[in-house]
């Protein structure tokens, strides 16, 4: 019987199975009960840990300041039934079914909310004083290396990394941060706008290394491939994150071209039955023109909502958010929201060697993306200019002094 089928009748028998218990499979559930579905909800976690959330990991938790990080849900009230510490290992659509550690679970409705995963340094699997920082074992583990004050090699300097490095930094840790781009943060932003974030690094004293490929790892060293060698009591690897999604090999289900699950506009994804959503899922974006797979926080936290609108079947909602996502580093908060890929004009508001700055992207006069640097409220006007499609003035634009909101082009 298929979905659409089932949601004519009541939901009462209706299972719905969510795999991962992260932000967006804990959001997914919460959802489907605020949204009122009466059926059985099942979220299974890899980790034996209570559902936690990830972005303390790289402040308080890893500062000693928190012990842990869980979200303030209480599952048994909610009627959702947790299974932890068993790993999702294939699904079976045809069957209804999701195999797991633990055995097989059927499923009327499957959410794939399983993350991503961090990329890992070729070569430097089981070196001794080799770190990720993804999980709260992670967390757990790098927290005496801060606490000893060890010589720290961060290899990556996109956000983790400047996360990570602040963190140590204010530990009291000697930090370098090495980079195989000519700047931090090229991946995900314009030459031009990551160049003042590299002064950042030397006046927190972190010193960074760009064009620098790590050769290999040893116990005790860093050596990078112009024959300089780095001493690191630890190393600290932030490269990027891909879709955690191996386990789906052989279901069928589409993936993308990052191994991500294809999910359309409803995240549905290519199997009937089955939704994905968070950092393991892509969608397309009609406001764009593109599909996009974003891993940040707050997709984790806004699709969950589609998903159980999709579920319960009150409405055929549609996902089709603004991007947004922040990051504390050296001080400084920094937010983004859009998708400056498609802009033709790049406008500053505010001197980028000042404590606080803004970057406008416009694609002809709408706004589609803007950072902020210690101006939230150039990051929450603006969010909702997007959101809302506004024409903009760049004459008034590019004045800091004015209210974003203010630039905006009247309408008869």
């Amino acid at each position: 019987m298929s979905e659409q089928t089932q949601r004519q009748g009541t939901s009462q028998g209706r299972r719905v199975v969510v795999v991962g218990a992260g932000m967006a499979g804990v959001q997914t559930a919460v959802a489907l009960r605020e949204q009122g579905f009466k059926g059985t909800v099942t979220l299974i976690g890899a980790e034996p840990h209570q559902p936690y959330d990830r972005p303390p990991l790289s402040k308080a938790v890893l500062l000693g300041k928190a012990e842990g990080s869980a979200f303030d849900v209480d599952f048994e009230a909610l009627g959702i039934e947790v299974r932890l510490g068993s790993e999702a290992l294939g699904v079976r659509p045809g069957d209804h079914e999701l195999d797991t550690e633990g055995g097989p679970v059927p499923y009327d409705v499957l959410v794939l909310a399983t993350g991503a995963e961090p990329i890992r340094l070729p070569g430097a699997e089981g070196v001794p004083g080799v770190h990720l920082l993804r999980t709260l074992d992670d967390a757990e583990r790098l927290r005496p290396v801060l606490a000893r004050q060890h010589d720290i090699v961060v290899v990556g300097a996109g956000w983790i990394g400047a996360e990570f490095a602040t963190a140590a930094r204010e530990a009291g840790c000697a930090v370098t941060v090495v980079e195989a781009a000519d700047r931090p943060l090229a991946g995900a932003l314009p030459a031009e706008v990551a160049a003042p974030m590299t002064a950042w690094y030397a006046d927190s004293g972190t010193a960074l290394r760009t064009h620098a490929r790590v050769e290999r790892v040893e116990p005790g060293a860093v050596v990078l491939d112009d024959g300089a060698r780095l001493p690191a009591g630890a190393v600290v690897v932030g490269i990027g994150a891909r879709p955690a999604t191996a386990w789906l090999a052989g279901s069928g289900i589409e993936l993308g071209a990052h191994r991500e699950v294809v999910a359309d506009d409803h995240l549905r994804a290519s199997a009937p039955d089955v939704y994905a959503v968070g950092d393991c899922a892509s969608f397309p974006s009609g406001r764009y023109g593109e599909r996009l797979l974003v891993h940040h926080w707050d997709n984790a936290l806004q699709g969950p909502r589609t998903v159980a609108a999709n579920i319960v079947g009150e409405a055929s909602a549609v996902y089709d958010p603004v991007p947004y996502f922040w990051s504390e580093q050296f001080g400084r908060f920094v937010q983004y929201a859009g998708h400056h890929a498609a802009a033709d004009t790049l406008l500053w508001r505010g001197d980028p060697a000042g404590p606080a700055w803004s970057v406008c992207w416009l694609r002809g006069d709408r706004l589609v993306a803007l950072l902020a640097v210690g101006r939230p409220r150039d990051l929450a006007q603006g969010r909702r200019l997007i959101e809302a499609g506004r024409a903009m003035d760049p004459e008034l634009l590019v004045d800091p002094a004015r209210p974003l909101k203010e630039a905006t082009v009247a309408t008869a």
